[in-house]
């Protein structure tokens, strides 16, 4: 059996990758589940409901407002002048087009306008368990002597530590695009039964798919960046303590540290912000500071748009600098 192979078969017998993603999968069923419950479709009987709730409040806020005339012409014959009321000729019931119908509709999932956020949430998802199945996948071997004894004969240190790597992308890999792909399944069947469709042109099916295909990558390169970080520290808790160290120091503590220096475009230093210009495409960033010299009128705040483009950039210098390094790492160290 070749070196791939067998690398992939642990791969896929390890309790930890079958625990994470069945976790993983299980987060997903729930959200397309609530997603399902809290959405219905829009029909005649629905439209129907609707205005007759926005009757009752119009009805309602117009019983309220003559009352609080009344209220208001009895207070003014007392001779009462509190400034609890305006002039009694300014007091009348809205207009019945202040309710509109559209306004008491129940929640309904509309495909073309809702599905590109969730993808954003399935590429977190798989993007989490890529980086914990792929940090435990090489940390595991440091930790409990599989590495040492794999190169004893294999000794080949790279070409085995990229092997090993390329077994994990593989399954990464296939089960990422399935769930996409089921992930597209479950919303398109949402949509048809508790929401609509309309709209869905070619150019917007391009945009979903590239959208799909760009969390798949966001969840293979945490997968490297987590089996990078394990295999440099030669144990799982490398990669994880790294993560959240980023998280919490580097994330929470630079957020507060560039506040309190009344830094401009804060977010622009925070890693999810860059996640998110890589899933949505591009990131608006909106510096109101500059609503403070002029605090009348109003206000154009300065901004700073981040692109996929930067993010890539991002992601590329991260895999380049963590995977190089365990590259060189392996080669360099002795195996003990």
């Amino acid at each position: 059996m070749s070196l791939y192979r067998a690398e992939l078969r642990r791969l896929v017998l390890r309790r930890l990758t079958r625990w994470a993603t069945v976790l993983g999968l299980a987060v997903l069923a729930t959200v397309a589940v609530g997603v399902f419950l809290s959405n219905q479709k829009i029909d005649d009987a629905a439209w129907a409901k609707a205005e007759v709730a926005a009757e009752q409040y119009w009805q309602q806020q117009v019983k309220q407002t003559e009352e609080f005339r009344a209220e208001c012409e009895q207070a003014a014959a007392r001779g009462d002048q509190s400034d609890r009321f305006p002039p009694c000729s300014q007091i009348s019931p809205p207009p019945p087009d202040a309710f509109p119908a559209e306004l008491y509709l129940p929640a309904t999932f509309d495909f073309r306008v809702s599905f590109g956020q969730t993808l954003t949430a399935v590429a977190g998802i798989l993007a989490l368990v890529g980086f914990v199945v792929g940090s435990s996948f090489v940390g595991a071997e440091w930790n409990t002597g599989g590495m040492m004894t794999m190169l004893l004969w294999r000794p080949k240190r790279v070409t085995v530590l990229l092997t090993k790597l390329a077994a994990l992308l593989t399954g990464l890999l296939a089960l990422a695009v399935t769930t996409t792909v089921l992930w597209f399944g479950s919303f398109w069947l949402i949509a048809t039964t508790r929401g609509s469709t309309e709209g869905m042109t070619a150019g917007a099916w391009q945009s979903f798919a590239l959208t799909g295909l760009r969390g798949v990558v966001l969840a293979l390169v945490a997968a490297v960046l987590g089996f990078g970080l394990a295999s440099l520290g030669r144990h799982t808790a490398m990669a994880l303590g790294g993560a959240v160290g980023v998280v919490v120091v580097g994330q929470f503590g630079l957020g507060v540290l560039l506040g309190l220096t009344g830094a401009k475009f804060i977010q622009a230093w925070l890693l999810p912000t860059y996640v998110l210009a890589w899933m949505q495409k591009e990131v608006v960033l909106r510096d109101f500071q500059t609503c403070n010299v002029n605090p009348f009128g109003q206000c154009e705040p300065e901004t700073l748009t981040l692109t996929w483009q930067h993010s890539s950039g991002l992601l590329v210098a991260g895999l380049v600098l963590v995977l190089g390094s365990a590259c060189w790492a392996i080669r360099r160290r002795d195996i003990s």
